[in-house]
């Protein structure tokens, strides 16, 4: 079933394709993507959903333009989803992957 999405559907593709350039060629035969299609919903349904089936918690968040927020949501597992949060009420995950790192903050001196 198609859905209405907020912005152009070759917008996201391509960013997706950006995204995942290195890391699906990477995959063995037979293996799946793990978003073999975007995941849009309600944002409240999203930040359930990511909460209670992923055990993750909200990691950091930043502006993308006037109606867009890019959340980055870290499970305990070190797994991560991004999320792109409409202003219109409509959350769309765009990539996922493993083994998140916290990088500390270097002395530029």
């Amino acid at each position: 079933m198609w859905r209405s999405f907020p912005i152009p559907l070759s917008a996201l593709f391509a960013g997706l394709l950006t995204a995942f350039a290195g890391g699906l060629a990477a995959l063995p035969a037979g293996a799946v993507s793990p978003i073999a299609e975007v995941v849009c919903e309600p944002s409240p349904r999203m930040t359930q959903r990511l909460k209670r089936q992923q055990g993750a918690t909200l990691a950091s968040t930043g502006l993308r333009g006037p109606e867009e927020v890019i959340e980055l949501w870290l499970d305990p597992r070190d797994n991560w989803t991004m999320v792109i949060a409409y202003a219109s009420g409509t959350s769309c995950i765009v990539a996922m992957g493993a083994h998140w790192s916290r990088m500390q903050p270097q002395d530029p001196a």
